[in-house]
Parts: structure tokens; sequence; C-alpha cells
């Protein structure tokens, strides 16, 4: 397929700027893959599509404050930084972009914080906007990261959010099952659970499996080539331990419904599995980029936000529900005032 055929208009004011009141009373729409049939509900409704021993496959990474600002030695611009992964924990080394980039060159060096608390040195260029930093900071790691997080912000992506950070998103931009730190950006379809929900769901029998993957900033990286087969994805961390196979494959085994909640359970899931459609404990990296036509393997049902157009999220998307039935739900969606983006509205395809 062609990145062209993933391109329609989507007006600013369809774009949520802030999260629902509560994290289960955003609007779902149900798109039934074998027949078309679209319903409008509420996220919470997703628990009467759902039986005893069926399975939800959620992403429990973190997102850490990633977005600092700092000036630069001397002239003092103002320059913000965006922390993207530590690559060296001893001589803290960490791979982040820089904007603007052509400010920053090997060498300089940036203050961060009211009293300049905070020293990093530009060590490499890695490319046109990323850097390699090293943070001058002689105290124990963990009393570093501590301190470096504390002058972050919550990472809402700018270019989708388009407004100051404020103290709500400290919570909001987070799932409640977050556990393992390491994402720049939350997975969307994870903050429509709210305890509540999840409640409800466990007292009708119906199963959790945890897999970690660390969402980067390649969600939401612009595509550059027309052909989808030769765009090339940001690898990504991805952890898949022995329980949530356990828990995946007997579910396979005896025929439930297994929904993966995002796009980034949909790519853990493909990227682990084997032909009889069972998953492997995984620890490593993962680069897999899905767009339609594809079989899948694992999941029969998905959970997902209504993502940005020419985006890889909503490939991905397409692939699983089909490309004319989602196109067509999207254009649904927008005569529907549906809410895209990050705190948007939700959207269940099953079978």
């Amino acid at each position: 397929m062609k990145l062209s055929q993933f391109k329609f208009k989507l007006p600013e004011e369809k774009i949520a700027l802030y999260p629902t009141n509560f994290r289960d009373e955003s609007r779902l729409m149900v798109l039934h893959r074998k027949t078309g049939e679209i319903e409008h509900r509420i996220f919470k409704d997703i628990l009467t599509y759902f039986d005893e021993k069926d399975v939800f496959v959620f992403n429990d990474t973190k997102v850490f404050p990633a977005r600092l600002f700092g000036n630069k030695e001397k002239t003092g611009a103002r320059i913000e930084v965006f922390l993207l992964r530590e690559l060296n924990e001893e001589n803290r080394l960490w791979d982040v972009l820089v904007d603007p980039a052509r400010k920053i060159r090997i060498g300089n060096k940036l203050y961060f914080g009211e009293d300049d608390s905070m020293v990093a040195e530009v060590i490499d260029n890695t490319t046109s906007r990323g850097r390699t930093l090293r943070f001058l900071y002689d105290g124990p790691h963990n009393e570093f990261k501590e301190a470096l997080y504390a002058l972050g912000e919550t990472p809402l992506p700018n270019m989708i959010v388009k407004r100051p950070v404020e103290e709500l998103d400290k919570e909001r931009f987070q799932s409640i099952f977050a556990k393992n730190e390491g994402a720049v950006t939350a997975p969307t379809a994870n903050l429509h659970f709210s305890r509540e929900l999840m409640k409800r769901m466990e007292i009708k029998g119906i199963d959790f499996a945890f897999v970690t993957l660390h969402a980067g900033l390649g969600n939401f990286r612009e595509i550059d080539v027309e052909d989808l087969t030769k765009h090339k994805t940001d690898s990504e961390q991805l952890i898949v331990p022995e329980e949530a196979t356990r828990i995946v494959n007997n579910a396979q085994d005896q025929g439930r419904r297994i929904c993966a909640v995002g796009t980034t359970v949909m790519r853990a899931l493909e990227t682990t599995n084997s032909t009889n459609g069972h998953i492997s404990p995984y620890e490593g990296w993962t680069n897999k980029f899905i767009f339609p036509p594809y079989d899948f393997n694992v999941a029969n049902a998905m959970v997902s936000n209504f993502h940005m157009p020419l985006s890889t999220l909503l490939m991905i998307t397409a692939a699983f529900g089909g490309y004319e039935q989602v196109m067509e739900a999207y254009n649904i969606a927008l005569k529907e005032d549906y809410r895209f983006g990050t705190y948007g509205d939700a959207m269940l395809i099953i079978d």
C-alpha cells in the first residue's frame, strides 16, 4: 500500500486537548470486522463484548518526564532537550533530541534548573536532531535519576496536544497499571481503563496479561516514502515475560478472545509469535512495522484510539480491521464528532 492511501482531512478542533473527566467514559466505536457493522457506545461498555477466560493484553510501560528545558553556556539560548534513552548508567550518557538543533555543537555545555544545578556536555552528534549528552553529576545513580526527572515535564506529544503541560497530565498521561519505566510517550489505548472497570472485568473472569514495550517518538515521526515497504521504524525495547506467554497461549488453545490493547501490544504479539499462534518469552528490541495487507496470528480483538492521518498507528489499525472498513469508520467518526489523538476516544475492533 501507499502512504497517500492513509491521508484524510482532520480538522484541528477534532483533536482532543484534554482527557474525559473519567477514564472509562470516553466514547467507544465498535467495528465488527466480519460484517462491517458499527456501534456507538461508552468505553466502559467494552465489558459486554467479552466473557470469562477471554484475555486482555496490556502494555505496562511507564512514561518518564522526558522533556527538559535548559540554557546553552555563554549565549543563554533556551534549548529543549527530549530524553530518549539512557545509553550508559555509569557515565550518565543519554540519547536525546535537541531543539533548535542548529545551535548545539559537540563540546557545548547545557545548564538545567533555576540554579543551573544540572549540567550536561554534548559529546556526539548522532543525527540531524539527535545528540549524546554526558550529564556531569557526582552522586549515586538513583540520586542522579531523581534529580534529572525532577527537572523534566510530562512529555505530551506537542505535535498533537497543542497546549502547555498541566498538573493533570502527570496522572492522566499514564495508565493506572504503568510499572516499568522507559517510555517517552503513553500507549494511548491504555488510558481508557479505570480501576473500577478493571475490577469489573476481573469479577467477570477476564484474564489480564502484561507485556512491556517502551513506546518511543518513532510513533509520531513523519513517513517520508510513498512506498510503505521502504519505511523503517525506530527500534523499541520489548519484554514479553513467561507469565504473559502462558496466559495468551492457553487462551489461544481454548479458542478464547484475545484483545490487544493498543498498537504497541499488537506489535509485541506479532514480534514474538510462531506459526501456531503461540507467543514466546522475549527480551530485546523490535522494529516491527505492520501495514495492510497483513495476517495476524495472535489477537482477534483490538482496542485503539483514533489516530492521525498518515501515521503508522493508523496503518496497524487498518491492517487489523480491514483498510476500507477502518477508513470508512474514521469518516463516520469525523461526522459523529469523535475525539482524535492521544486524549481522544477509542475504537474496539472485533469479529
